[in-house]
Formats: C-alpha cells, structure tokens, sequence
C-alpha cells in the first residue's frame, strides 16, 4: 500500500508542473530582476519565457521593456567611460546596448562616435613616425581646371610697374603663361610680396588692380577686369543635385532652400519634394558652400520616449446615523357623507348628498369626535456606512520626433450633443394645407474621455530634454437632460505647461487634489442637539470625497544628430559681393626649412659626401660625380669690403632649378646680392632667382629656376653669384647645408656640397 501512495503522489506532482506554463517561472523571475532595475537579468528571463510561449503577448511587453531598460542602463555607462576617457570600455557598453536593444540609435551613434575617437587618438600616436598625407576632402568635384605650377618656392618680389608686368613676373616666377582680358586697362600698381604663395600672391595683385583671375588650364591664367558684367561673363557655373535623407516633411526642405538663398544669394535653385532633392547652378565656390550647409543641416531628428505614469486613487465615505422623526402633524373634519332631512308635506324622507371633503354649515353644529381624523408624523430610523476605494494605474509610452506634436488618448470616446434643427412646413399629399415635420436632426461630437496626453519635445545638445506637454484625465460623472437630451457631465483635471528636463530625470506632476466632505442633519430643534438623545430625534448624514490623481513623466533619448568636428568648422566664404571658398593651404604661408644651429663639421660634410656617393649621383658620361661649391674657396676681405663668390655646380645632367640653403657667421659676414650667373641662362634664356636672406640669424634661401616648357643644362658652370661684406673682424665658413636641385622632369639631382672661408681683417 506504501509503494501505491508514492505512485499516486508522483503522478499528481506530474500533473501539477505539467499543468504550469512552462514560461511562467522565467516571467515571474524576470520580474523580480526588473522591480530591482537590474535588466540584463530581467533580459535574460523575459527573452527565455517568450522562446517558450511566442505568442504570449504579455511576454512580448514585458520583453520589450527590459531591452530598452538594458539598452539605456549600458548606454549610461558608455557615456560615464567616456567622461573618464577610458574609451576601450565605452565602447564595449555602446556595442553591448546596441546588441541588446537595436532599436536606439542612441547607442549606434555613440558607438560609432567612440571608434572614430579611438581611430583618432592611434593615428595621433603614430603622426610622429608617419609623414604628413594631403587629404582630398576639399577637392572640389568637377570644378575648374586646378593651377599646377612649375615651382612651389615662396615669392619674394618687390616693384612699382604697370600691372600686366607685375602678372608677367609672378608667372615667370611660377611657370605659369598668364593671358588678359581685351578691356584690362593699364595700371600702375606698386607690390612688395615677402614669402607668399603663388595664390596669394595672385590675390594681392589682383585687389590692387582691381581684377580677378581664374585658370583656363593647369599653366594658364587668365585676368580680368573686376566688372558686375564681367563675372557674369566669365564666372563658370555647374549644376549638381543634392538628395537630402532626413527631412521628413516637405517644410524641412522648403526652409533648407530658403536659407540657401538668403545665405548664397542663389538665383537658379529648384525644390524637388517628390525626390526630396535640391538642384542649384552656381558658381563651384557656391556649389561648395551650399554642399557644407546641406550636410551641416540634413542630420536626423532627435528622438524622445516619454514614459507617462498616472496614479489616481479615489475614496468615497458615507455615513448616515439617526432616526428621523415626522417633521408635522395633520387634523382634518371628516363628517358623514350623506344627510337625511324631511321635507316632504306627505311625510316621506329625502336624502342630500354632500362632496367628501366638504362640510356644511348646518353639520359643525352636529360635529363630533368620529369627524375628526388626526395624522401622526412617522419615523425613519437610517444606519447606513458606506466605504469606497479606487485605484487606477496607466503607464503608457510615447515616441516623437523633435518638435512634432505626439498625442496619445487612452479611454473612450462620448457622443455630445452640438445641434438640432427640425424641417419646416411641407405641402399635403393632397396638395391641401401643410405639416409640420415630427423629426429633429440632431448633431453630435465625440470627445476623448480617458488619459489625454500631448507632448511637443525638443533635445538640447547637453542631452536635456524641453517638454511642452498638456495631460487632461477626464470621465463621465453624471448624466443631465437638457432640450430632451441626454448629455454626460465630464469632470476633468487638466495641466498644460513646459518643463526642462534631463535624461532619464522624472518629473512628478502633483496637486490634482479633489476633496469635498458634506454634512447634513435633519430633526426636531431642541432636541436634535442633546448629545445623547440627538440620535433618536435626528438623522445625521455626511458624505466625503478624495480624489488624488498623481502623474510622472520621464522622457529618455532614443536618437541624437550626429554632428561632427566638419559641422562645426567655420567656413571661409569670401565677400558680399563675391561668394568664394578658399583651402587651408591657401591661407597659409609657405612652408619654411627648418634652421640649422651650428655650421657642419667637416665630420658632417664628409658624411654628407659619403652618403650622396652611396645614392645615385646625377653626373656627366665619364662618371664623375655632380657637385656644388664656391669658388674661391678661400676669400679675405677688409671690414666694410664686399666681395663676390661664386656658386659653381660640376658634371651636371638636365639640370633646371637648383634652391639651396646657405649658412654662415652673421657676425662677420652679411649677404648683401644675388646675382645672375650664365650657366642656366645658357645664351638668351632668363632664371628666375628667388631669394630670402636673414642676416641676423645667418641663413640665406636662394633658388635659381629656369623658363617654363625648356630643357635643362649640362656641364660645369657658375650658376649666380653672390655678394658678401665684412662687418666685422673674424673668420666665417660659407657652407651651403641643404640643396634640392631638379631636373627639367622635376626628379631630383643628387649633389655634393662643398664649403668656403671667409677671413675678414680689419
């Protein structure tokens, strides 16, 4: 019987776990985690309970409330890591929210945000080893041809001439063919150009003869008179299409273009609303700023979830205690009704019937105590205690965009009454007299009775939210009939007003307090106030109503614009008159080599020697090496004497620039002239010389460069020569420490520098 007893309570226990959900225990432990906000457990059972019931639609709630609690939970520590710049373990929270609740964009964003970050700071670490890259960014697309001069050198230049000559020199200088237009008129202008680029030097002679140039291929410019007309005439436009991805109504793009116009002064731009795309022609200047301002404004809006948490608790308490007495006491004459008198002559007998209610004069005299009918006052003894309470919990949720209005309505929807009218007087059948028309029309609106709630949100970039929101919780109390109608009397608590908020901050919107309490007593006076015989003589009755209703809301950030270090950057934009962008490198000046602090040994030389042997030398057919140097090599001259050495280069091969970087003692010597030599002008052709001297650190940049489109020398020559004083008792080396010689195909020379003395004697 014992083996029996264990069969049968093995089964029943079979039944019991089989008859349970089999999410159940998962749920209720999700539960648990997630009363105590620990979500990635709550996750982790909400996500088991729903694999075992799919279609269990409270699962599928609770689920998805424990993923965007998860999400934002590893969101906020991402954003703490990344306060503390530890930005590995930001990004592990980023992609772990991600992961867990793919719909927050939020954590995509600062993931994507934190990578670039740590992109940055490994590319930052290896600049030191790495060279500096040009970046193509701002190369404008299908833009104007590009200037490509010959030479990059600084431009020193310093003369008062008509403006043609002083554009002709630059161009020489550059490599570059200029050409002008018909009308350019002959100016005199006076420039001093010190270690400015190409462009900028341009732009300078340009604002002093009022002209501008624009290039007509890679070596060619063109200048023009700076005429309203002439831009017209000159200034090249392109056309290009801009589809923007994040304007969700047709009023996004309308005002994109309106700025457009107002910022660009744009003249030919077309709104295409069913592409969502702009199209422009302007200018490639234009076309570049508007491309900034699209991308600096085409980012998504911000998105906000507001949670929304009403609580009302409702307690209704009556008490009705006491006996009422009657509050009056009636008598009435009741006589009979009939009355007999004889007055026949004959002796027979007559009756007169009297009204009931009414008496005779003749019967008062006959008035007795069955004609007096006396009525007493009743009582109503009343125990009556009544206690109610009522609670109601919503928690709903709204998504919105920034600045779009969201409503959410939550109850039902009661017809009022808004008009009525009834038709007028129509014609018989008949053709006779008309009729009244017996049916009335009635019109009727329907207003949302429930939980109200409409909220416009706009994100501000420190993450605080802005809410203006208006929350109405209403219902139907009573019913009233008014013309013949029945309408519902709604009671309703109502706010509207706009608070500031931060992320995940709840605000708790109280003070929607209802109270009303009513006492009623009814009795005889006197004896309805003694205090213990009250309650035989009186009913005390009295009612109170609480009514509290109690409302949270906390908004939490689902979506932020991406904005960029590129958004932010100011852009040069040229004048009012003429709309122009300008790269970095245009605005810089030209880079300078670096000084040297101390004149090279003849160790250093000899180093220098040996390793332009170990590379490939540039030199004539019998082999020798090419080389640069002075000659004399050894100079003497008196304090305040000048003297000129020249620079002689040996056994060269299509040589056609040679720039260099002389050094020596600015306490003996100084640079006072660079002359031109004959060996690159080989018969009629001019050289270019450029040249920077800076007496009071002892250095001196000089480049020689042939004539665009020729060849290059060969041989030995003197190349320029160059003018020294004595300043002062002493000796001075005359070294030339860096060279960067070229050939007519702009490859490099590989030359062996050499030195002078200078001995200067008092």
């Amino acid at each position: 019987m014992h083996r029996w007893e264990k069969i049968v309570l093995f089964a029943g226990i079979s039944l019991a776990v089989a008859g349970c959900p089999k999410g159940r225990t998962n749920f209720n432990q999700g539960q648990k985690a997630q009363n105590l906000q620990d979500y990635d457990a709550a996750y982790e059972y909400y996500q088991k309970a729903l694999k075992s019931e799919p279609e269990n639609t409270e699962y599928k709630i609770k689920f998805d409330q424990a993923r965007f609690g998860a999400g934002e939970a590893h969101t906020k520590k991402g954003l703490k890591f990344l306060e503390q710049g530890d930005l590995e373990n930001a990004a592990s929270e980023f992609r772990r929210a991600a992961v867990m609740d793919p719909s927050s964009v939020a954590a995509e964003q600062e993931l994507r945000k934190t990578v670039e970050m740590i992109d940055e700071r490994e590319r930052a670490a290896n600049a030191a080893s790495e060279p500096p890259q040009d970046s193509d960014e701002t190369e404008l697309a299908s833009a104007p041809p590009q200037l490509k001069p010959l030479s990059r050198a600084p431009i020193n230049l310093k003369m008062s001439n008509d403006a043609k000559v002083v554009f002709d020199t630059i161009g020489k200088l550059a490599g570059l063919t200029v050409i002008y237009d018909p009308d350019f008129p002959a100016r005199r202008i006076s420039v001093e150009l010190n270690d400015v680029t190409l462009e900028q030097a341009l732009d300078i002679v340009c604002i002093e003869s009022k002209a501008f140039s624009m290039p007509i291929s890679e070596n060619i410019i063109l200048v023009i008179p700076d005429q309203t007309q002439k831009r017209r005439d000159y200034e090249e436009e392109f056309m290009r299409t801009f589809y923007l991805s994040n304007t969700a109504q047709a009023q996004d793009l309308t005002e994109i273009v309106t700025g457009l116009r107002q910022l660009l002064d744009l003249k030919r731009i077309q709104q295409l609303n069913a592409q969502n795309a702009i199209v422009i022609r302007a200018t490639p200047d234009q076309l570049a700023l508007a491309e900034k301002f699209i991308k600096d404004i085409d980012k998504a809006k911000s998105e906000v979830i507001i949670q929304v948490e009403v609580l009302e608790a409702r307690t209704d308490r009556m008490r009705d205690l006491g006996i009422l007495p009657g509050q009056s006491a009636s008598i009435a004459i009741n006589p009979n009704s009939t009355t007999n008198n004889n007055t026949n002559t004959s002796g027979s007998s007559t009756s007169t019937n009297t009204t009931p209610g009414t008496v005779t004069l003749s019967q008062l005299t006959h008035l007795n105590q069955n004609d007096l009918v006396l009525t007493l006052p009743s009582a109503t003894a009343n125990f009556l205690l009544t206690d109610s309470t009522t609670r109601v919990i919503q928690n709903p949720e709204v998504r919105s965009l920034e600045g779009q209005p969201a409503k959410l309505n939550i109850g039902d929807r009661v017809p009022v009454a808004t008009g009525s009218f009834q038709a007028g007087v129509g014609v018989g059948a008949t053709g006779g007299a008309g009729f009244v028309n017996p049916l009335v029309n009635t019109q009727f609106q329907y207003i949302d009775v429930g939980v109200n709630v409409e909220v416009t949100p706009r994100v501000h970039p420190n993450r605080d939210v802005s809410l203006k929101l208006q929350v109405e919780v209403s219902s139907v109390s009573n019913n009233v009939t008014i013309g013949g109608i029945q309408q519902p009397v709604i009671s309703q608590r109502k706010i509207a007003h706009e608070i500031r908020l931060k992320e995940g901050e709840s605000s708790m919107l109280a003070g929607l307090i209802t109270k009303s309490d009513m006492k009623t007593l009814n009795g005889w006076p006197g004896l309805a106030h003694i205090p213990i015989l009250k309650h035989m003589f009186s009913d005390d009755n009295r009612n109170s109503d609480d009514d509290e209703i109690l409302m949270i809301l906390t908004p939490h950030i689902v979506r932020m614009p991406e904005w960029t270090k590129a958004n932010l950057k100011a852009s040069y934009a040229g004048s009012e008159t003429n709309v122009q962008t300008k790269r970095a490198s245009e605005m810089r000046a030209p880079q300078q080599q670096p000084p040297v602090a101390a004149k090279p040994t003849n160790v250093q030389v000899a180093a220098a020697a040996e390793t332009n042997a170990q590379a490939p030398l540039n030199s004539d057919p019998s082999g020798k090496a090419a080389q640069i140097r002075f000659e004399p090599r050894n100079l003497s001259l008196k304090t305040g004497q000048t003297m000129t050495v020249g620079v002689v280069v040996d056994s060269v091969s299509d040589l056609f620039s040679v720039p260099f970087l002389l050094q020596y003692n600015p306490a003996v010597i100084s640079v006072e002239e660079v002359r031109h030599g004959g060996f690159l002008q080989a018969g009629d052709q001019e050289i270019a010389i450029v040249q920077k001297v800076d007496n009071e650190h002892g250095q001196a940049i000089i480049s020689a460069t042939r004539q665009p489109n020729t060849t290059g020398v060969n041989g030995t020559g003197t190349i320029m020569g160059i003018v020294i004083k004595g300043l002062a008792p002493g000796a001075s080396g005359l070294s030339i420490v860096q060279v960067s010689a070229k050939d007519s195909q702009q490859r490099p020379i590989q030359l062996v520098t050499g030195e002078a003395s200078v001995q200067v004697a008092p």
